[in-house]
């Protein structure tokens, strides 16, 4: 990660499929209206990789492209891959799952937070109910793709998936959560396994957390069961201020989180190792059926540049999109996704006039 002048910060752009692009072209506009204003600058270098780029030539991830970025970039801004021309996503995942295990983003973490609270779900719920960061485990369990198929095709067919869980791997993301908690002045950290169940790799989840919480007396630490904590989030959500928990569970759950807060369009994330180059990118996806219609919502992406602002260092420039934000979903400046009447574009001008 370079370290160069502190009012300046160099960014790698991939926008990659679907409505990916056009998500991505607001954030950016977005990032030059906030640090325009602050006076700080931030260059900006494109790469095309992509369903695009993969059909054209077969490239997914170019042959040094994970030591470029670690050596000339202080972040990546990330739009979304995934395209029904490529119908088993092989360049999905050698491009994002390729820079999350290479880049040892060991951390992603996934804001949910209610701005408006006509959007979310749950009855008589209110903002302050639905705040809380979900740490999801990102380079280990299931998604480690370690397995294989026998008898492939045949009535005897046996395919396993291996959920990989490393003392090293669990013992850091438990830590991060707990460090996230107390640098913030949160005051609370629930772990989340299905230790009952997978008695071997959730046992040592809590083991590991069991230990740690000694060390953070100053923050309440509490232990659910996966399907617990699900039935928990929607009984009461403002119970939790930060959830840590595997790979798969963390998927999972921070989209629930998403919904409550008004959906996927409104979800950023990171992926995170932290002092090193890091990846930003919304939730929601490539949308491949909306893309290039003018409708896709860009506040998810808006948001995720303001988090990789924040990681930067540039907390103020940070909380100064996130009001944006927070502004335009409730004065209803948003796409018809959120009840507003905007197009991408105009909505993207919006947040960058308010922060500009």
């Amino acid at each position: 990660m370079p370290t160069g002048a502190a009012n300046a910060r160099k960014i790698a752009v991939v926008p990659g499929d679907g409505i990916g692009p056009e998500v991505t072209a607001e954030a950016i506009k977005v990032l030059g209206a906030v640090t325009a204003k602050a006076g700080k600058r931030i260059e900006l270098e494109e790469f095309d990789w992509g369903a695009d780029r993969y059909l054209r030539d077969g490239t997914t991830l170019p042959a040094g492209a994970v030591d470029t970025l670690r050596r000339d970039f202080d972040a990546i801004l990330f739009g979304a891959v995934g395209d029904p021309r490529v119908p088993d996503n092989r360049h999905m995942r050698e491009i994002l799952l390729g820079l999350r295990f290479e880049l040892d983003l060991y951390v992603n973490l996934r804001p949910c937070r209610l701005f408006d609270k006509r959007l979310t779900p749950l009855r008589d719920r209110s903002e302050a109910d639905v705040d809380f960061m979900v740490v999801r485990e990102n380079t280990e369990g299931l998604y480690a793709g370690v397995g294989g198929q026998f008898k492939r095709g045949t009535p005897d067919e046996v395919a396993v998936q291996e959920d990989v869980n490393t003392r090293k791997g669990v013992e850091r993301i438990i830590r991060y959560a707990f460090e996230y908690a107390r640098q913030r002045g949160l005051k609370r950290v629930c772990m989340s396994d299905k230790s009952n169940a997978l008695t071997f790799g959730h046992e040592l989840w809590l083991r590991v957390f069991q230990q740690l919480r000694k060390e953070y007396a100053d923050i309440e630490s509490t232990h659910l069961y996966i399907d617990v904590l699900a039935m928990e989030l929607v009984r009461d959500p403002r119970q939790f201020d930060v959830i840590v928990t595997c790979n798969l569970f963390g998927d999972i759950i921070s989209d629930l989180g998403a919904q409550l807060g008004g959906g996927l369009g409104l979800a950023p994330s990171g992926n995170i190792h932290p002092g090193q180059v890091s990846l930003f990118e919304p939730v929601h996806g490539s949308a491949p059926k909306i893309a290039g219609k003018g409708i896709a919502n860009p506040l998810g992406a808006i948001l995720t540049a303001g988090m990789m602002l924040d990681y930067l260092g540039w907390s103020a420039e940070a909380a100064a999109v996130q009001q944006a934000v927070r502004a335009a979903v409730v004065g209803g400046h948003t796409t018809p996704d959120l009840g507003g009447q905007l197009g991408t574009k105009a909505v993207g001008d919006w947040v960058a006039q308010q922060v500009g």
